[in-house]
Order: C-alpha cells, then structure tokens, then sequence
C-alpha cells in the first residue's frame, strides 16, 4: 500500500476522543458533555440562521465578538471566535512554539496538548504533577521562553489553581506566552480573565461546550492582548477564515443573552458533582477535589479497568486513563441527579459483588 503521508507526519499520535458507541442506548459520562440542552432563546436563534445557509459567516465574527466583550468588560479586539476552543490550541502551538522555543505543560493534564506537540514538532516539556495532582507552580517561573499550557481547573483532574498563582507565573516568566485553558471555569474555579489588561504575555482559551450545552455547534474563543489577538488572527485568516460557522455564532450570541439560564445549570451541576461525589465517598471511593463537571475518582478494592467494563456492560460510560499516573482512576461526567443515582446505585451492586 502506498503512503504518501510526509515523513514529519508518520509518527504523530491522534487524539483519542471518548467512544461514541452506537450498538445501545447508553448513559454517557464519557465525554464531559452538558446533560441540559440549550436554552429555548438559542434554538429560536438557530433555526432563524438557518434561513441563510446559503451565505458564508461574517469572518470577524462582529456580532459575538461584541456580545462576548460585552459580558467579560472587555473590549472586541480581545475576543477571537473560533471553532471550540481546540482551534485556540491550535493557533498557539503554532504560533509560540517551535525547535527552540517548548512547550511546557504537566505529565497528567488535556491530551491534545501532546498531540499538538508531535504535529507541529514542538519539543514538549513535561513538568510532573505533584503525588496528590496538584501543579508545583514553581516550575513555571523564570521559563525563558516558548509557551506555558495550563488547564484550569486541569482535566483530568479537576484540580484548580488561584488566580495569584497565574499571576505569579505571567509576572516571572514575562518571556512565555501563557495559555491558561479554561474550558471548565464556571464549574467553581476562579477565571484569570481579569489578567489580560496586565499581562501582554497572557492568552484565556474558553470553550462553549461544557458550560454552554453547545459541544456540537464547536464554538470557542480566546481572551488577550490586542497584539496576540492579532497575531492568532493572522494564522486563522491563513488556515481557514470561516472556521466558526453562521449557526455557531448565532447560538454563541443568544446564549450571552440568555446568560442565567446557563449560570443556573452550571450551579445545578456542581451542585451534583458534590453530592456524587460524597456518595462515591461512602462507598470507599477516592476522589480529587474537582472543581469542574466531572469527577476523578479510583477505588482500593476494585481496579478501574474492571470497573469501567462492568458499567459499560450495564450501559453506563465512563473514561478510563490507562497511563502510568493514571491508570488506576476514572473521570466521570456529571448528569442529571437521576443518572448519577444510577450510576451510584449500579456501582454500589458492583462493589457488592453483583
């Protein structure tokens, strides 16, 4: 079989995104998925968009750049619309990293930063986690240059740092750019927004996905200085100028305006997360101090493999890690009330020997 793939491509590693099975119905805490569906506003919004497929987006995305600036006390030209917050990933592997320049990020944290690295060929710096997860920040600072990835809360997790912590980062390592991923902030964490203003060297990556209910419409932006919106701007208008389709951008600015439906249902899940995760706890279960819409979690008597294909089969999903620091854990979405007493309840049997 002929490869016409080049050489620099042969050995990058695919993100594995979390299974999608299609043989039953099953409930999916697989994938950090909203389980509330968007708001009635934003549905009106997306049929009304629809009537004018024919057209190509508005490229600058004016309308939700306004409406996101808006809502963060920002000004447009520090808002870049993109299609999830991958792109945002993306746009700056590309930009700030390269031979000589690394990327720094931790040994248990968002996957795709692992992936970017062997696309773009970046030399990844991968800075350990402490034993109980947490990030020794001090490895961040005095970096000389390249750029720092710092998922927070991180995934998978769920730990979250302080805002006094990036700042401590940005302050000392004015030659980094520092991307702080923020894909599941409004879940209890403190968002770093607030440094843009004072850090020229600082990018915010947000996601509409987890907090938004719109992980299928792929929507994302980042937050910066006007200058490193620019710079991320000029790679987007080179790849793909109409990366964030006309119906994402409709349903990106109905959801600002129709804001608390969205801050209820945030609250509404991490309300969720705690008691799960309290229940998990009477169980015997280990959990992380998660501060986003999952839990992590690892039992001592039950190896996570097992647990895993024993929920499957009772057609619930979880995620399994099988990595070294990882394997003997699982991240678990957070659902409705009712499915995450179906999935104690069905754990409580497993454990029981049923």
């Amino acid at each position: 079989m002929n490869n016409f793939l080049i050489s620099k491509y042969k050995d990058v590693e695919p993100y594995v995104p979390g299974e999608q099975p299609r043989d039953k119905k099953y409930i999916k805490f697989n994938t950090n998925e909203s389980p509330y569906p968007p708001s009635e506003a934003v549905l009106r919004a997306v049929k009304e968009s629809a009537r004018s497929l024919q057209l190509y987006p508005d490229p600058a995305c004016r309308d939700l750049k306004a409406a996101l600036a808006g809502s963060l006390g920002l000004e447009p030209e520090n808002i870049l619309p993109t299609n999830g917050s991958d792109e945002v990933l993306s746009l700056s592997f590309m930009a700030y990293a390269h031979d000589e320049k690394p990327a720094y990020y931790a040994d248990v944290t968002y996957g795709f930063y692992d992936v970017l690295s062997g696309l773009f060929n970046v030399k990844a710096n991968h800075f350990s986690l402490c034993d109980d997860f947490t990030i020794d920040i001090e490895q961040y600072c005095e970096l000389d240059s390249g750029l720092i990835v710092i998922a927070n809360p991180n995934a998978p997790t769920g730990i979250a740092i302080g805002v006094d912590e990036i700042e401590k980062i940005c302050k000392e390592s004015p030659n980094c750019v520092v991307l702080i991923d923020e894909a599941y902030v409004e879940f209890g964490a403190e968002s770093c927004v607030g440094l843009v203003a004072k850090y020229p060297n600082l990018i915010v990556s947000r996601t509409y996905s987890k907090s938004m209910s719109l992980a299928g419409a792929r929507l994302g932006y980042a937050i910066a200085n006007n200058d490193r919106i620019t710079e991320l701007e000029t790679l987007k208008y080179t790849l793909n100028p109409y990366s964030v389709n006309r119906t994402a951008l409709a349903a990106g600015v109905s959801t600002i305006e129709d804001i608390e439906y969205y801050r209820n249902n945030c609250k509404l899940v991490a309300d969720t997360r705690d008691k799960t995760a309290e229940k998990l706890r009477s169980l015997g279960f280990e959990l992380t101090d998660s501060k986003t819409n999952f839990v992590f979690c690892r039992h001592p008597g039950v190896e996570a493999s097992e647990l895993s294909d024993k929920l499957r089969q009772a057609g619930i999903l979880v995620r399994h890690f099988t990595g070294e620091r990882t394997n003997d854990w699982l991240r678990i979405s957070i659902g409705t009330p009712e499915d995450m007493s179906a999935l104690t309840d069905t754990l409580e049997k497993i454990l029981n020997g049923g």
